[in-house]
């Protein structure tokens, strides 16, 4: 059964964008996906902050891969990972208007990369955070880990990604993966707090700064043609090894998965 998002407009100029998929633990899937490009792509009239959740108690669970078939694994996980994914990053970053993430529950994997493409973050007490390539067989795109450095820098992006770890919502905050960190009872006022008061500033200084910021981010993380053409290649050849079937039958079987390096 497929996730859906849904909107709503709770406050003057916010337009709330809520994943929801709650028998999955809000994973994401093409539909989300496609469903976050086409709310911000034209742009949305009289929308001057933008706040994305999860309903219930998760954010999201990060890609839908869990029931893909063997027999097609590699090509559709890797068509659910480059195409719907990429281009509702692409539309995160490339809107003008701000965008803050309402972290109300886990955010692993996708789920956790989706919240940190967002311009803010706000999280509850129960939120967890974890990148799990390393546990599946995964390597990560070199854009989304330039996400994490910019984000918290090359130490703790090592320490998430080749430790598979997950941390809790007070280590996020001090990490800066989150910018403020309150009960789960206040989560939906304060966020809804901070959109409201963002949409109320002047929006050619919001939009123009946010971006200036994605600008000066862009120049500093342009790749070698070659060298990207390569990065792109080794993520590729990983949706298709053994080790990556493995991997998602260990998290399914929830047991500890055989490696064979291939």
């Amino acid at each position: 059964m497929a996730g859906s998002l849904i909107e709503d407009r709770p406050a003057d100029g916010v337009l709330r964008l809520t994943i929801s998929n709650p028998e999955k633990g809000g994973a994401l899937d093409h539909e989300i996906l496609a469903a976050i490009t086409t709310a911000l792509e034209p742009e949305p009239d009289g929308v001057r902050c933008i706040l994305l959740t999860g309903t219930g108690r998760h954010f999201s669970s990060g890609y839908d891969i869990g029931n893909i078939p063997q027999d097609v694994f590699a090509v559709e996980a890797e068509r659910l990972v480059a195409h719907p994914f990429a281009d509702a990053l692409r539309t995160l970053d490339d809107t003008d208007v701000p965008v803050v993430a309402a972290v109300n529950g886990p955010a692993i994997g996708g789920g956790l990369e989706l919240a940190l493409a967002c311009d803010l973050r706000v999280c509850g007490e129960r939120a967890r955070f974890g990148m799990p390539p390393a546990k599946l067989g995964v390597v990560y795109s070199h854009t989304g880990l330039q996400r994490f450095v910019d984000a918290i820098g090359v130490p703790r992006t090592r320490e998430l990604f080749l430790g598979g770890r997950r941390i809790g919502a007070q280590t996020a905050l001090d990490w800066g993966l989150v910018n403020e960190l309150v009960s789960d009872e206040e989560l939906e006022s304060v966020a809804l707090g901070w959109a409201t008061e963002i949409a109320g500033n002047a929006p050619l200084s919001v939009r123009g700064t946010k971006r200036v910021l994605r600008e000066l981010r862009r120049a500093q993380v342009t790749l070698d043609p070659e060298i990207e053409r390569e990065l792109l290649a080794l993520r590729k050849a990983c949706f298709a090894s053994a080790d990556l079937q493995e991997g998602v039958r260990a998290f399914a079987e929830k047991r500890e998965p055989r490696w064979q390096g291939r």
